[in-house]
């Protein structure tokens, strides 16, 4: 196997992930206490997120929680697509560094290694450093512009 085909797996799982988590939130992978299940509802997630982010009020802890639902989201598409890859990747690594920094200072370290948050940060990190994206937006609109600055 080559690179094209590891970025693409990367990109993929690391958009499951976000949005499995999201799903979560919003109970549709069960309800609160199911099996398998984090959350299960925006109640029961806020007050975990809350628990991450101690250091401020609850109420601007809820802004954080729907800022970084936002941009799990917002990310996970773009991954899937693989559009703006390179700056995506770099984002979603510093927000999975946020989140693991976070969990370890207010939970410890160990539930940072069960939900390998740190892995999936460094493999953000790995996706950008690529100089290219197979199977991607990006690839195809650089090829768009290459075809078109060959005709002018």
């Amino acid at each position: 196997m080559n690179q094209k085909y590891f970025q693409l797996f990367v990109r993929i799982t690391v958009a499951i992930a976000f949005l499995s988590a999201v799903a979560d939130r919003f109970g549709i992978w069960g309800n609160p206490g199911s099996k398998n299940v984090s959350w299960g509802d925006w109640g029961h997630f806020v007050d975990y997120s809350n628990t991450l982010n101690f250091f401020v009020s609850p109420a601007i802890g809820e802004v954080l929680a729907i800022i970084a639902t936002g941009l799990e989201i917002v990310f996970s598409l773009l991954m899937l697509i693989g559009y703006k890859t390179k700056m995506i990747s770099f984002a979603s690594g510093l927000l999975l560094t946020i989140f693991a920094v976070s969990m370890t200072i207010s939970v410890g370290i160990k539930p940072t290694f069960d939900y390998s948050v740190w892995i999936s940060a460094s493999a953000c990190f790995l996706l950008g450093t690529l100089n290219g994206y197979s199977y991607s937006l990006d690839a195809y609109l650089i090829n768009k512009s290459f075809k078109t600055k060959c005709l002018d």
